[in-house]
């Protein structure tokens, strides 16, 4: 088809050239029809209550994507969108809006269920093979964020990817040119399946190259638990330990950025300024390696020893960690 033709030229722009054409990336749009599948997508808007964990960080009125992934309503966003919000509302390509739900959050993949409510009615967009999402692979970005609508887009990456927010996904899928209304935008293969949700803007979405794109949460960390999230709200495992803390790569360890008031860091005295070179005696210089240790020492309650520099002095410090949604309001009221 024409539109996978353009898009496997603007990858080889991108890989050989080092750089995006923003004309080709033009052209590409201009080609591509998929208004069949934008019936499916949503624009989800989010009221947070001030006094949330999350209310500090994300703002306490929030927008973004959401996808039908079934005839009954039931809708797939980032989580972090509708993560603690009071009141959540959906609105169609029609304009027609409708309260809706948060029926689960998981914070292993970041992603979010909600159920809009009586009256909702959207085509479902099918749940496709992420695994077949490869380099090179023409897709389709659809937002109602803000934005184009509908933006052609091309796979430049699979690999891990690490969020400063004790985040970690071993398959994560970078495409570009960059969609400015990522967050919730579906990501859609050449048959017209979801095969992910966008989650980030990035500034290296080929890894060493200053290339502009979005970061998506593969499909196939939703299909993996979606009968868990329908039926518990939640994936039916030991929850993972949580510290409460945000870090940054830096030499040879992670530079605590910020505790989280009242959390398990906290309550450790853990600080703002600390660099974390060790955990259980093993040296950490990246979050990937930090996150896999931390969650391989057994689920949330664990005690996590950590040796932390304050200046020059190494400190060794213990943090009774913790399940990190007992410190969210799941379904907070005003």
């Amino acid at each position: 088809m024409a539109v996978a033709t353009s898009l496997h030229r603007l990858y080889a722009a991108v890989v050989l050239g080092g750089a995006v054409c923003l004309a080709a990336a033009a052209a590409a749009a201009a080609s591509a029809d998929p208004e069949r599948l934008q019936a499916a997508v949503v624009r989800v808007d989010a009221v947070v209550p001030a006094d949330t964990q999350t209310a500090r960080t994300l703002g306490t009125e929030r927008s973004g994507t959401g996808i039908a992934i079934d005839s009954g309503g039931l809708i797939v966003t980032i989580g972090y969108t509708v993560l603690e919000a009071a009141s959540i509302t959906v609105t169609t390509p029609a304009g027609k809006s409708h309260p809706a739900e948060l029926v689960a959050y998981d914070g292993v993949s970041g992603l979010g269920l909600l159920r809009a409510g009586y009256g909702f009615a959207a085509p479902p967009l099918p749940l496709g093979d992420s695994t077949a999402a490869k380099e090179g692979s023409p897709v389709i970005v659809l937002s109602r964020g803000g934005g184009p609508a509908a933006q052609p887009a091309v796979v430049v990456s699979r690999r891990p990817f690490a969020g400063y927010w004790e985040y970690l996904l071993d398959d994560a899928i970078f495409t570009t040119p960059p969609h400015p209304a990522f967050n919730g935008a579906a990501l859609v293969d050449a048959d017209g399946r979801l095969v992910g949700i966008g989650s980030l803007l990035v500034g290296e979405a080929v890894p060493g190259q200053p290339l502009a794109g979005n970061m998506f949460v593969p499909v196939s960390e939703l299909t993996a638990v979606l009968g868990d999230l329908l039926a518990f709200g939640h994936r039916q495992e030991p929850p993972r330990p949580w510290l409460g803390v945000t870090l940054r790569e830096e030499a040879d360890w992670l530079l605590v950025e910020r505790v989280t008031a009242e959390g398990p860091a906290h309550a450790a005295g853990l600080r703002a300024g600390d660099r974390i070179v060790a955990i259980d005696g093993r040296p950490v210089g990246s979050l990937a390696v930090f996150y896999r240790a931390l969650w391989g020492l057994g689920p949330a309650g664990v005690a996590v020893p950590l040796t932390v520099l304050r200046g020059p002095v190494p400190v060794p410090l213990t943090v009774e960690s913790a399940d990190r949604t007992r410190f969210l309001r799941l379904r907070p009221t005003f």
